[in-house]
């Protein structure tokens, strides 16, 4: 993959007293990968509280599971005034069809049953482990990160994404149940998409009559026309339910896809 562009976004406000701009990448050799995954340990170990069991031998602080090694590594990094560069305050990690050949098949597939969209797999990308730092979730970060997939998207002839969206469970699923609630009212994928979780989130048994609070970066993707595909499974690691989610290119409204594609 090429190297994306560079942008100037609002700092944080610890940082305002000089000029910082964000740089969106892919990675090129090991040790980037490196600094998103020790990113993501940070974001999910370390503020999420997630069970991450790295493979034996990984360094501590680290983030890495199979399906690194098969996938494109998407980061944004902070660049001084000066022209050097900092730190990675931004990632996805992105599963072509080819990596996810070789991988044996999508990271999703530990949580559903796919077969509703065995037929685009050729040209969908899973995305995954997207992350930002905390200090940085203004939305210049994603805004990044979504522009360079469409440019990649676009360049290799792919039209979809699907991936898990997570919604904490620190309340013990309530808030994740109202969530499935509503967007299986208004955002459900046609019934021949739809997929069956394999460790269902038990909403039945679950209190879904709360005020849906949908997180950030769902919200970013249903504004782009993404449908859920099914109900939330359960991934205890983790401690979120995961919502299956489909974006294609072609819905994508107007005012959104200068973000992706620049038209």
């Amino acid at each position: 993959p090429g190297v994306g562009g560079v942008a100037d976004v609002a700092a944080p406000r610890a940082k305002r007293r000089r000029e910082v701009s964000l740089e969106v990448s892919w990675a090129r050799h090991a040790e980037e990968v490196r600094d998103a995954q020790r990113l993501r340990w940070r974001v999910f170990a370390e503020e999420m509280g997630a069970r991450l069991a790295p493979p034996p031998g990984t360094p501590e602080g680290i983030d890495v599971d199979r399906f690194d090694a098969h996938c494109e590594h998407l980061i944004v990094r902070t660049r001084e005034a000066d022209g050097s560069p900092g730190q990675v305050v931004g990632t996805y990690r992105v599963l072509t069809p080819a990596g996810a050949r070789l991988a044996g098949g999508l990271y999703s597939e530990g949580e559903f049953d796919l077969e509703p969209v065995a037929d685009l797999r050729d040209r969908m990308l899973e995305l995954g482990r997207s992350c930002t730092d905390p200090a940085w979730r203004s939305g210049g970060v994603i805004m990044l990160l979504w522009a360079s997939l469409g440019d990649f998207m676009q360049r290799n002839g792919l039209r979809f994404t699907i991936g898990c969206a997570s919604v904490p469970m620190h309340d013990g699923g309530h808030a994740a149940a109202s969530l499935w609630r509503e967007l299986r009212d208004t955002h459900l994928a046609p019934p021949e998409r739809q997929v069956r979780p394999l460790l269902p989130l038990p909403v039945q048994l679950l209190d879904d009559a709360q005020l849906a609070q949908t997180p950030p970066l769902i919200k970013g993707y249903l504004r782009c026309g993404a449908k859920v595909l099914g109900p939330p499974a359960w991934d205890p690691d983790f401690g979120t339910a995961d919502l299956p989610m489909l974006m294609a290119l072609e819905a994508l409204p107007d005012t959104y896809r200068r973000h992706f594609i620049g038209a």
